[in-house]
């Protein structure tokens, strides 16, 4: 059987963010979400997903690119002198690895996250952290450590597989996964060692703000046995903070297109969340199956 989850990252990030996953959720195959919690339009992206209780919503962790959640004094050595997180993920992450304060300010500011996600009253379906920044192993193990002491069941990590990716563009190039393959095994073997859950193979790395329809469509026509997630960006168009060259409404037309929730009906196929797909997480995983038909059926209905 196959088991699919479709993530969309950076829940909070800001209206148009929020506007196209309660979008893709309703009316298209998005089956969950991740949220920064310190965001913008984090208290938005709560209410909605207050109203749609078959979202499956996670914590996105934000340590690089985004605002602290702790006051910019308990955070100094994650901050620029903007008060905003360092961007230059190299040197923060060497600083992590080699300074005793930095960890420790790190630990705080995870905590903090996870303390703010149960403040929702949300549960909490998975975590991940922007940017992939968990792959750092100080980052994963704490994020491990530290979010078992919140219930956290289960986490993403980026291993990609090319061969799958060269089934829909031959041309792909092995160069993104290249150099995030060796975190990556290692994430994996800590996170299960931590009794947390983990896909079997996960797609979104090499287009990132790029899953165009077509690609979309592939993933699903060649999907891998197991249990997948594909990870997207959607968001109505650009906003504050946003990606340059991400085709944000690209990847919610693909969420909603037609002949991909049509495809997403294969009796082969179940949609759903990390607590409805693995079987360690929920004794019972038939309202994933329910949920996404559910979905699908409210799809037909739209012109």
């Amino acid at each position: 059987m196959r088991r699919l989850i479709v993530t969309a990252d950076d829940f909070g990030a800001a209206r148009e963010v929020n506007e196209a996953v309660e979008t893709a959720h309703r009316a298209g195959i998005l089956t969950a979400a991740s949220l920064m919690v310190s965001g913008a339009a984090a208290a938005d992206a709560v209410a909605r997903a207050r109203l749609m209780p078959q979202l499956r919503v996670g914590l996105h962790l934000v340590l690089v690119e985004g605002r602290p959640t702790l006051p910019v004094r308990q955070v100094s050595r994650l901050v620029g002198a903007d008060g905003c997180f360092r961007s230059d993920m190299a040197a923060l992450g060497t600083a992590i690895s080699f300074s005793r304060r930095t960890r420790s300010q790190l630990a705080a500011e995870i905590t903090a996250q996870f303390e703010a996600f149960g403040a929702t009253g949300l549960a909490l379906d998975h975590c991940n952290a922007h940017k992939h920044f968990h792959l750092h192993p100080v980052i994963g193990r704490m994020l491990a450590s530290i979010g078992r002491r919140f219930g956290v069941r289960a986490a993403r990590v980026p291993r990609e597989p090319l061969a799958v990716l060269r089934k829909i563009e031959p041309s792909t190039s092995r160069a993104p996964s290249l150099v995030t393959a060796p975190f990556a095994r290692l994430l994996q073997r800590r996170l299960r060692a931590a009794g947390l859950a983990t896909p079997d193979q996960v797609f979104g790395l090499h287009w990132s703000g790029r899953m165009t329809r077509a690609r979309l469509a592939g993933l699903i026509e060649h999907l891998p046995e197991g249990l997948t997630e594909i990870y997207l960006h959607p968001a109505t168009g650009a906003y504050a903070g946003s990606a340059p060259g991400y085709r944000y409404r690209e990847e919610l037309e693909a969420l909603t297109a037609p002949e991909i929730v049509r495809a997403c009906r294969d009796g082969t196929l179940r949609l759903g969340g990390f607590a409805d797909l693995c079987d360690s997480l929920s004794g019972d995983p038939a309202p994933a199956a329910g949920g996404a038909r559910h979905i699908l059926r409210r799809r037909e209905s739209i012109p």
